[in-house]
Parts: structure tokens; C-alpha cells; sequence
């Protein structure tokens, strides 16, 4: 544990960091998974799924918890699954 009051904080910040990256890129792979399952059923909302699913993956992208090269290469499975 740190001493010094300014990485005590540091500490706080980077730890609520982590978890909001963690909480957007686990609701981006539901989303992904949502929407192939939903394809697979032929679901009457697959189109919204797969829109709400690239959304996701390109906000992950900009956010840089993905690499873009994996953003273009999930959108691709995603819209291809169709």
C-alpha cells in the first residue's frame, strides 16, 4: 500500500478505471453473443441486437480496450453471421 497521498489516490482512480473497463468490455461480448445467438434463432429483433453488438465493439475500439484490427474483425463475424 502506498505512503504517499497522492498515490493513494492514484490507486482509487486506476481501480475505478479497471472496473468500468472491464463492465463495458464484458456488456460488449454479451452484446456480440446476443446478437449471434439471435441470428441463429432468426429472432425478430436481430437487426437491433447486431446494430447495439457494433456499437459496442466500435465504442470499445475508440476507448482503446480493443485493438481496431479485433473491432473490424468482430463486426465483420457479427454482420457475416447474418
Amino acid at each position: 500500500m502506498p505512503n504517499i497521498k497522492s498515490a493513494i489516490k492514484r490507486v482509487t482512480t486506476s481501480q475505478k478505471a479497471q472496473d468500468a473497463n472491464i463492465s463495458q468490455k464484458n456488456d460488449m461480448r454479451s452484446a456480440i453473443k446476443n446478437a449471434k445467438a439471435a441470428i441463429e434463432n432468426n429472432a425478430d429483433n436481430k437487426q437491433e441486437l447486431v446494430s447495439s453488438a457494433v456499437k459496442k465493439i466500435d465504442k470499445a475500439a475508440k476507448n482503446n480496450l480493443i485493438h481496431s484490427n479485433k473491432a473490424g474483425r468482430l463486426k465483420s463475424q457479427v454482420m457475416r453471421s447474418k
